[in-house]
């Protein structure tokens, strides 16, 4: 079953039950994946329709993040909305896997430096895209590479 068919699936549950913040989420992302599709002039492949939610989910973390100080209501809706889309997504690998990614692509581009983190991170993206935090990603490489 496709993201788009889980969506569908979940935005019709989501209905039946009346959980408007579950509804109006999963509605936000399945309009997302509509633009995209819109914007691609095609239909979006399962990889494609991952990047879309990790960035919705991107966007969720920083406003959440941003909302913390100031508005703790809005950024305790933004993490639940955040918990939604979130499960559509592939399981999150866990900082130890991500960390056997990370040295792998390091021995793989034989780097030695923090200069050569762009090609890390060329093969490292490819692998947890929708499946890690790209910024955890890009801090653990730098991390490593910096010794």
């Amino acid at each position: 079953m496709s993201v788009q068919e889980q969506l569908l699936e979940a935005m019709k549950d989501a209905m039946r039950a009346k959980d408007s913040l579950r509804l109006s989420t999963i509605r936000m992302a399945r309009t997302a994946l509509k633009n995209a599709e819109i914007e691609a002039r095609k239909e979006l492949d399962a990889e494609a329709a991952i990047r879309v939610l990790s960035t919705l989910v991107k966007q969720r973390r920083e406003a959440a993040e941003a909302y913390r100080a100031t508005r703790p209501e809005l950024a305790e809706k933004e993490e639940l909305e955040l918990a939604v889309i979130q499960e559509f997504l592939p399981a999150q690998l866990g900082e130890v896997e991500l960390l056997a990614l990370i040295k792998r692509a390091v021995a793989d581009s034989s780097a030695t430096s923090i200069k050569e983190m762009g090609a890390v991170m060329k093969l490292v993206t490819p692998q947890t895209t929708g499946r890690a935090d790209g910024k955890l990603v890009s801090d653990l490489v730098r991390k490593l590479l910096a010794g």
